[in-house]
């Protein structure tokens, strides 16, 4: 199973990370991998290139984790936030391949 773990300061996503492989296909094939993948790397590349913000990222096999500064997550809210959405929508078609989570993000 895929887990996504956001963290929140009050509205805003702060960091969020995602780890594990949905087991819905095999590696290479699997269609709710390669949409989580797709969503968190669309979304983080907005972030850094199109925005020219600079968070921290961590990216390994099966493991992605972002984390932004306060201030970054305010500006990057709207694409964080329709992250989130996608995940959300993504979860409810995959409930046993993808689990979201929701946390408080403590500085």
């Amino acid at each position: 199973m895929t887990t996504a773990k956001f963290l929140f300061s009050d509205d805003t996503i702060v960091s969020f990370e995602v780890s594990g492989h949905s087991g819905a296909g095999e590696y290479g094939t699997d269609i709710v991998c390669s949409a989580v993948s797709s969503a968190v790397y669309m979304a983080a590349n907005t972030i850094i290139e199109i925005m020219e913000l600079s968070p921290e990222a961590e990216v390994r096999d099966g493991y992605f984790k972002f984390t932004m500064n306060l201030n970054d997550a305010r500006k990057s809210k709207t694409i964080t936030d329709g992250l989130y959405l996608h995940l959300s929508e993504l979860q409810g078609q995959y409930p046993n391949n993808l689990k979201l989570e929701r946390g408080v993000f403590n500085a």
